[in-house]
């Protein structure tokens, strides 16, 4: 991380410290959790898949009906992270039922090599499949209901016990049979573009998986914008063999070069 990270905020263009950053309050955003919002690595101030991202945020915003000003969000952007300078961090987007387009520079979160997992049962909302949307209470609430049982995170399992995904990544593990595993985008995951990437550099089954498959994981992982690859070193009070293990760190590697084959090209 850049020494002195400061943290700067775009709020419909007008760039402050983000301490200093307002909102109008009567905003259903803010009152409802209406509005929908991406995360993107930032690299010496280039941001990672940023035409992904934005296509992401407009699919989301279009699921839920919200219209906002995309070619005034990707100047916003560009003014921002001019001002922001060479800063090794994460760019937040949000747009909002009220009509604000935000934009903001923060510090990465600190993730260690390995965590620990815990499943939790979740029964998602249909309607909002595949949506970053800012109604993600029941997400944090599983984390938090994950770390109450002595887990660092915790993985989405339907009431039928389909596995979906970490509250804020993918996540990918290798069968007792030795093949590299991660729920299908039809079970209602996000499309996460990290995982894009690794389906695309790696060989990976896509399918409808229980937990009782990913419990007997010899190996998993998660996947994120910010975590980039992290192992996993328990699921559900097991500790797996391997946390890294050679499947993930073959993932590491195959995600470093198109990353770094990415930021060339910026």
């Amino acid at each position: 991380m850049t020494s002195g990270f400061a943290e700067l905020a775009s709020v419909d263009g007008t760039v402050t410290p983000t301490a200093e950053a307002m909102v109008p309050m009567k905003d259903d955003g803010l009152y409802r959790g209406d509005g929908a919002f991406e995360v993107i690595r930032l690299y010496d101030g280039k941001p990672f898949a940023l035409v992904d991202h934005l296509d992401r945020l407009g699919r989301s915003a279009a699921a839920i009906e919200l219209e906002f000003d995309l070619p005034a969000l990707e100047a916003e952007i560009g003014a921002l992270l001019e001002t922001a300078g060479p800063v090794d961090g994460q760019l937040r987007l949000i747009v909002t039922r009220g009509g604000r387009r935000i934009a903001a520079t923060e510090p990465i979160p600190d993730h260690g090599e390995t965590l620990k997992l815990a499943t939790v049962t979740y029964n998602p909302t249909v309607i909002l499949n595949g949506v970053k949307s800012l109604s993600y209470a029941a997400n944090m609430q599983a984390s938090r209901l994950a770390k109450g049982r002595g887990a660092d995170e915790a993985v989405l399992v339907r009431p039928d016990g389909t596995v979906l995904e970490p509250p804020t990544s993918a996540i990918f593990w290798v069968s007792a049979g030795g093949e590299l595993r991660t729920p299908a985008l039809e079970d209602g995951v996000l499309e996460s573009i990290t995982r894009d990437r690794l389906i695309k550099a790696l060989d990976v089954a896509e399918d409808s998986w229980q937990v009782d498959d990913l419990r007997a994981a010899s190996e998993a992982f998660l996947a994120s914008t910010t975590r980039e690859i992290q192992a996993v070193a328990a699921i559900d009070g097991a500790d797996l063999p391997a946390a890294p293990g050679p499947r993930t760190r073959e993932a590491q590697q195959a995600f470093a070069e198109t990353l770094g084959r990415e930021l060339r090209e910026l």
